[in-house]
């Protein structure tokens, strides 16, 4: 095990696989956050690029489930409908990706935690945000933006459910795009660090054994979230925004 994983003590080891798991849980219920939970919970003990290495696998099987649960022909309708998010996204998360080492994380986390924890805040106070229809523009950019964020540090969740809540998306309409969201960036993300160098033969192993703890906390949130009512819904995923986008800046300042 030391051989395989010289960056882990066994109570560290343990932490991970119970970090990967809750990740899970968190998806199935809500759809998102997965990545956001394991790379707060890894850069506790690890660096943040073995960190980022360690999700990206779990993450891509994870958005592929989700995706496919309602069947291929589904998952391809919400391709073609977001295919403006997806192209932008994908653009600016290659590129993003490249520039890791380079842009400081801080700087993108804060960017992105504050707008979202607003725009949770306001909604759980009985602000409501609508839009009445996807305009390509606004899709664009959004997808840009959670582009931007998932090429830094693997998280595009708070701009998509930002977006997708403002749409009054159906619950299961949403987990569903989400996947093919957060899958085909999923894909990108791959190639963009197997590119970096961030994902390699030290790491990939690592990133692997976090692929089942995952998928077993998904499947355990998706028994909750057919347990829940599309209001109940909304307001979880809020909540789980408003606490994203919260430990965005509490990483960004500190």
């Amino acid at each position: 095990m030391d051989a395989l994983f010289p960056f882990l003590t066994p109570t560290y080891l343990i932490l991970a696989l119970s970090i990967a798991f809750c990740a899970g849980f968190v998806k199935g219920v809500v759809g998102f956050a997965q990545p956001l939970v394991m790379i707060s919970g890894l850069t506790l003990f690890l660096s943040p690029e073995l960190a980022l290495a360690g999700l990206i696998l779990p993450t891509l099987i994870g958005n592929i489930f989700q995706a496919m649960g309602q069947g291929a022909r589904a998952a391809w309708t919400s391709i073609v409908q977001f295919r403006y998010f997806l192209i932008s996204g994908g653009i600016t998360l290659v590129i993003a990706a490249q520039m890791v080492r380079i842009v400081p994380e801080p700087v993108l986390q804060f960017a992105i935690g504050v707008p979202a924890l607003a725009y949770a805040a306001l909604q759980l106070g009985g602000i409501q945000f609508h839009l009445t229809r996807r305009r390509a523009g606004v899709e664009t950019a959004v997808g840009a933006l959670a582009g931007v964020m998932g090429g830094f540090a693997g998280v595009w969740g708070p701009p998509t459910v930002m977006y997708l809540t403002a749409l009054s998306t159906p619950k299961h309409d949403q987990m569903r795009v989400q996947g093919v969201i957060y899958g085909m960036g999923s894909v990108a993300l791959l190639g963009a660090h197997i590119g970096s160098g961030v994902l390699r033969t030290e790491t990939a192993p690592f990133s692997a054994l976090l692929i089942l703890p995952a998928l077993l906390g998904m499947w355990v949130g998706g028994k909750v979230i057919n347990r829940i009512d599309q209001a109940m819904f909304k307001r979880a995923t809020l909540i789980v925004l408003l606490i994203a986008g919260a430990n965005l800046i509490r990483r960004a300042l500190f």
